[in-house]
């Protein structure tokens, strides 16, 4: 099966049915990553001819491709109760022979950070955020039956990408919620890591992919974002930092609803439990 696309033939790659609708890979050339790169999307009642859909972004964390979510998370049978498209971007380009691409878990390959790189041996194509907002979303309502509510959530270094590309875009998204986000990334060995990589030294341009900086600044209209994060995360308090988000909230029109999840860890577990609320969540504002 093929799609028409904005900016180059979109084919499906594999087809199957879940809750009475069809989850489905597809693969696109991109120009924004200048790369073939891969995206999952659910089609819930496989799309009854003529209707229209409301489409939910996922954006998945560290070393995850865009298969993670949809095999371990369970979320089908929300989306199909609510009748919510849902895509999943992969997390980085693949297979673009940079050296030291594939040398680390938290940089590189599979860990796009969901910025657009400046450094020149990663500019031309670590360009994640623009392919999220920009690109990949042309794609989607070109090729899918989308009705236009569009809303985003993510887990961890996605939930880093769903807090920043609805903060930098404001009205952009009718809903945003997160999963264990890492909320301050200046503050963070992950995220300093990836951003002097990818974006050099100059720490005035880290701000720019900074949720707790750029919450600080945030002029748009009233955001509320739902975010769960478990107690016993093992990354909690070095890499994630939900508190120093919230705290830079406070007098602006983002009120963030940060739930503490007592007992649960960083996995596919915790996603899974609360993912059910999130749907919820996201479906008041999109159905």
């Amino acid at each position: 099966m093929r799609f028409a696309s904005t900016m180059s033939e979109v084919t499906e790659v594999s087809s199957s049915k879940c809750f009475d609708g069809y989850q489905k890979v597809f693969r696109h050339s991109s120009s924004e990553l200048k790369c073939d790169m891969k995206f999952s999307v659910y089609l819930p009642n496989g799309t009854q001819s003529g209707k229209t859909y409301p489409v939910l972004y996922w954006l998945s964390g560290l070393t995850c491709t865009e298969e993670n979510f949809i095999i371990k998370s369970g979320f089908q049978q929300y989306a199909s109760k609510h009748e919510i498209i849902v895509v999943g971007p992969d997390t980085s380009p693949r297979g673009c022979k940079i050296e030291g691409e594939d040398e680390d878990y938290d940089f590189g390959t599979g860990a796009g950070f969901y910025v657009d790189a400046t450094e020149p041996k990663w500019k031309n194509n670590y360009r994640m955020y623009s392919y999220v907002t920009k690109e990949l979303p042309a794609v989607i309502e070109k090729s899918f039956p989308t009705n236009g509510k569009v809303s985003i959530m993510g887990h961890s270094m996605g939930g880093h990408g769903a807090l920043i590309c609805a903060i930098k875009n404001p009205g952009m998204f009718l809903s945003v919620s997160a999963f264990a986000p890492i909320s301050n990334p200046i503050d963070s060995p992950w995220g300093q890591k990836a951003f002097t990589g990818y974006l050099g030294s100059n720490q005035n341009l880290w701000k720019d992919y900074d949720a707790t900086e750029l919450a600080k600044e945030y002029a748009g209209p009233s955001l509320d974002i739902l975010i769960d994060q478990g107690t016993e995360d093992q990354f909690l308090e070095k890499q994630l930092k939900p508190e120093h988000f919230t705290a830079a909230c406070k007098g602006t029109k983002i009120k963030p609803d940060l739930k503490m999840r007592h007992g649960y860890d960083h996995s596919f577990y915790f996603i899974s439990t609360y993912l059910r609320e999130h749907f919820e969540y996201h479906a008041k504002k999109l159905c």
